[in-house]
């Protein structure tokens, strides 16, 4: 495997490691001054102050740990992706989703990242909305 390579992996997993610890700072850290942020079902976020507010809005809602966690990238080291599953609680209601209850859910989700200078410069989610209604719904 190319050093690039491995690079880009051990950033994608330093990446969500942080996330599992929710250290916030910590994956802020991993991702570049202009991240290009595409949001499921929402819109784009750029720059680290938007993708921060994110990650606070993310945690007063939602409280979520990731397991099974697979990770992969190019021989380039310029993109990469990673599969996982979603373990959580729906903590506060989130806009016009459904009332929030405290109610559980498990869900298969992945992302999408493109690398520059040693940092994620974007990162795309993708999980299955519907799925996820339903479970908390």
């Amino acid at each position: 495997m190319s050093a690039v390579r491995t690079a880009a992996i051990d950033l994608i997993q330093a990446y969500y490691e942080a996330f599992n610890a929710k250290d916030w700072d910590g994956m802020v850290s991993c991702v570049g001054d202009n991240i290009h942020h595409d949001v499921n079902e929402g819109g784009v976020r750029g720059g680290k102050e938007k993708f921060r507010a994110f990650l606070v809005h993310m945690d007063t809602c939602y409280d979520e740990t990731l397991t099974d966690l697979q990770y992969f990238a190019n021989d380039a080291g310029t993109r990469g992706a990673a599969e996982f599953i979603v373990n959580g609680t729906y903590k506060e209601t989130d806009g016009d989703l459904p009332q929030a209850k405290g109610q559980t859910y498990r869900l298969p989700a992945g992302a999408f990242f493109e690398f520059d200078n040693g940092s994620i410069s974007r990162v795309t989610t993708y999980y299955n909305l519907s799925n996820w209604i339903e479970q908390v719904g």
